[in-house]
């Protein structure tokens, strides 16, 4: 269902735009998804909106065909890309999960600030995002999904979140339709 409304009370919530995933030869990630996720908190900021910016740090335990060897990572693999321009008010979520939500402070903080609505963006469409929507609905939360702002290694389960699972999650736009839904920008003066 395209986006219809933003709550007054929305939280973004980046996932996993992190220098190692970005990096990786498979992940294809556009400048321009880049871009527009730092859009979208440069805008959430401007509001006094929360930012939340993930990444992950860990995986479930449990038997899977991919297996990855930590130690050989970079030693800045676990960092957020530099455009995200992180601030001190943004909150910091590291994942040790798919989803956000999971072992993580992610929920209180949201309830403790009064959020009523999720904008996610981020990478993996089909895997971190994915997972952190369903979670956001499931905690009664509306969702907003900037498909623009999100990226997959596979196209076809990009596609399939897009088209098939999150119409059912929630509302999805585009970034500049999500912005013009936020709340009115109380400095337009300090406006790109």
């Amino acid at each position: 269902m395209p986006l219809t409304t933003l709550d007054a009370t929305s939280a973004l919530i980046i996932i996993d735009l992190q220098k190692g995933i970005v990096a990786l030869p498979d992940a294809d990630v556009s400048q321009a998804v880049v871009a527009n996720a730092a859009y979208l908190a440069t805008e959430f900021r401007r509001r006094d909106l929360p930012v939340v910016l993930v990444n992950v740090a860990g995986a479930a335990p449990g038997r899977t065909e991919y297996t990855e060897n930590s130690a050989e990572l970079p030693a800045d693999f676990f960092d957020l890309v530099a455009e995200l321009d992180v601030h001190d008010d943004d909150v910091l979520v590291t994942k040790t999960r798919w989803g956000a939500f999971h072992g993580t402070d992610l929920h209180q903080f949201l309830q403790e600030r009064g959020v009523t609505q999720t904008v996610l963006a981020g990478i993996a469409t089909g895997i971190g995002v994915e997972s952190t929507a369903r979670a956001a609905h499931e905690h009664g939360y509306h969702v907003a999904l900037a498909t623009d702002a999100m990226t997959d290694m596979d196209t076809e389960r990009h596609h399939n979140s897009v088209t098939r699972v999150f119409p059912v999650l929630g509302q999805t736009a585009s970034t500049k339709d999500i912005v013009a839904r936020l709340p009115r920008d109380p400095n337009p003066e300090q406006s790109a």
